[in-house]
Parts: structure tokens; C-alpha cells; sequence
């Protein structure tokens, strides 16, 4: 006679229930209620765990059913802001649908990201979410890219509509009367950097503004901190152009650009307005509060996960779509205003 106590996998209890196996391991693991799954679900789902002697047990688990259970997470390094909100959404969504995951920065190194590759494949990681990292290789698992925007097989792509968010930026702007504008371009190795420039590009176009190409820095330091920022305002400045508006690659270094417009006498935002993007955390904290375009930063690495577990279990329909849209919003603050009828910069040359 078989013994009635002999353990059960998940997919066989999920089976027996005629349920997903992602709903079963979700109320296994006591987030039934965050799915708000009826309560008599859960109740019948957990009282079959019991009489069939099934145990959330990720070690056990993984032995039975020949899988790790494991995603690795890359991001170019660890700091406050765009990288830790993304890993924010991204360890809830894991960690609720019982999945470990181990994280790594490449610091913008390649032979890094290529070690760090064969290290996850090595310790067969069903699959990979890489955080605003340029990804060219194709691999043997599901890749999600948060900020991707390479066309590859097994990689999906969850990306902001930048045109949206340049219209949101500059339309802002030129309702505030600022024809002057200066901008801070990203690195050249973030994901975002071209697609965001284009966006702004096409968009000054439509809207009549004017864009000065003496008045057009880029970061160039990896530093993670508002210094990249600071420094490209001061070469901004040291051009000699007039500007009323400064529009940053992102919000550390707008703050960056505050600190340095300051320093120079400025007051932001009467002499200058200064507009950010990403929202991060320090962004309403900062003095003035900065204006900024909003990415839903934690709800993206939400949906990575959430698409990349289901790449995983199959439920995601082939083919894969090489990218999942997600729309920024403005948020309004004291960093911008009318625009000086002169500031207090520099007349032309």
C-alpha cells in the first residue's frame, strides 16, 4: 500500500487541486493575501499541504524537482538610487514567488560582466535580469533587461517610453517660458543614454526649441554620486552661453548641477531652473525639491522579475516580446519656475 505520508511536489499538489503552480506556492509561502486569493483557496491549498505532506522546503524542492530556484541579478554597481529601487521591486517579486537570487555589479567592466556571466551559468541560474547593462551575448537561459534595448533571442526588455518623457520634460519647460536650455547628457555606456537623446532631440524639434550644441555636456565619470553632475555644470558655465533651464540625464547628478549653479552665484530655480529623472528617493528630499521626470523604478524590476519567472515556468507566449513598455510621469517640484527674463549668467560672446 503506498504510504499516504510520501511527500509531494509542488506541480503535483497544484495538479491535484486544479490550480497554477504559482498560485499553490504563492499561498504556500504565506503571500496568498498579497494576490488577494480568496481565503477559502488558501485554507483548501494549505490543508492539502498538510494531509500530503508537501512542505515549502526550497532545498528539498530543488532535489526533487532537478532546479535551482535561482536568478542571478547584474547592475552596474550598488548605490543609492535608480540601481537600489529596481532591486527593490525585483526582490519582492522573487522572494514572495520563493526564488533566491544572488546580485553582482560589473562596475561598467566588460571582462567582469564575462566572468560574472560563466560564474551564474556555472551555478545554473534559471534565469537572468540585467539592470541597465548593454547585453550582446545570447545565453542558454531567459534574460529580462531592465533599461535593455538590444533585439536578441530570450531577451525581453523592460524600457520607459523616452519620447513620452522628453515630451513631459520640454513641454514643462517651454510652458515656463525657458527657450535656454542646456543638457546633461548620460554616460556613454548606459543603456539609456542614445534612446533618451534621440527622444529629446525629436521632441525639441516638434515643440520649436531650439537646441544649442554649445550648451550639450555629457557625464563621463562612472562615479555614482552628484560629482559627474557638478563637473558637467561647470563646463556648462564655463562656455559663457546663457541658460535658463538645465535639463540632467538624471537626478543625482540634476543635484549634482544644483550644487554647482549655487556655487556660481545662481539661485535655482529663479536664475535657473533645473529638471531631473528617475524620481529616486533623495529627489523630494533635496534642496529645492527637484522637478523630474518619473520612472516607476520599483514597479520595473517588478515586472522584470514577474516576466522573467514566467519566461521560467513557460506561461510567458512564444514568441517572447522583445520589450515591455512602461510610461514615465512629470512630478513637479521647486527646482523649476518661470524662466529670468536675464539671468545671471554670462552674455553671448
Amino acid at each position: 500500500m503506498e504510504d499516504a505520508r510520501k511527500p509531494i511536489s509542488l506541480k503535483e499538489l497544484a495538479h491535484l487541486l486544479g490550480l497554477s503552480p504559482a498560485t499553490v506556492s504563492r499561498i504556500v509561502n504565506g503571500r496568498g493575501a498579497d494576490y488577494r486569493i480568496a481565503e477559502e483557496t488558501q485554507k483548501r491549498v494549505l490543508h492539502a499541504a498538510a494531509a500530503h505532506n508537501y512542505t515549502a522546503n526550497s532545498v528539498a524542492r530543488s532535489l526533487r524537482e532537478k532546479r535551482t530556484y535561482t536568478v542571478g541579478v547584474i547592475i552596474p554597481e550598488i548605490s543609492e538610487g535608480y540601481s537600489t529601487s529596481v532591486l527593490s521591486g525585483i526582490e519582492d517579486e522573487l522572494i514572495q514567488d520563493g526564488y533566491f537570487y544572488s546580485v553582482v555589479s560589473h562596475r561598467h567592466r566588460v571582462n567582469l560582466l564575462e566572468n560574472y556571466l560563466r560564474m551564474f551559468l556555472a551555478r545554473c541560474v534559471e534565469g537572468i535580469i540585467a539592470v541597465d547593462t548593454p547585453f550582446e551575448q545570447n545565453l542558454p537561459v531567459p534574460v529580462v533587461a531592465v533599461s535593455g534595448h538590444a533585439r536578441r533571442e530570450g531577451v525581453v526588455n523592460i524600457r520607459l517610453n523616452h519620447l513620452k518623457a522628453a515630451e513631459l520634460a520640454l513641454s514643462h519647460l517651454k510652458q515656463l517660458g525657458h527657450k535656454r536650455l542646456a543638457f546633461i547628457k548620460g554616460q556613454p555606456f548606459s543603456s539609456d543614454t542614445t534612446h533618451r537623446w534621440r527622444a529629446i532631440v525629436e521632441t525639441a524639434k516638434a515643440l520649436g526649441l531650439e537646441i544649442d550644441s554649445r550648451l550639450i555636456v555629457q557625464l563621463r565619470s562612472p562615479e555614482a554620486g552628484p560629482g559627474p553632475g557638478h563637473e558637467a555644470t561647470v563646463q556648462l558655465l564655463k562656455t559663457g552661453r546663457r541658460f535658463t533651464a538645465v535639463f540632467a540625464f538624471n537626478d543625482i547628478s540634476a543635484i549634482g548641477a544644483i550644487v554647482a549653479l549655487r556655487e556660481a552665484g545662481l539661485r535655482v530655480p529663479k536664475d535657473v531652473s533645473v529638471l531631473g529623472f528617475d524620481d529616486v528617493l533623495a529627489a523630494s528630499t533635496n534642496n529645492p525639491p527637484l522637478t523630474t521626470i518619473q520612472q516607476p523604478l520599483h514597479g520595473m524590476g517588478q515586472a522584470a522579475a514577474t516576466t522573467l519567472l514566467r519566461m521560467i515556468r513557460d506561461e510567458l507566449q512564444r514568441p517572447w516580446p522583445s520589450a515591455i513598455t512602461v510610461q514615465p510621469n512629470l512630478v513637479v517640484r521647486q527646482s523649476t519656475g518661470p524662466a529670468a527674463a536675464r539671468p545671471e549668467i554670462a552674455l553671448d560672446s
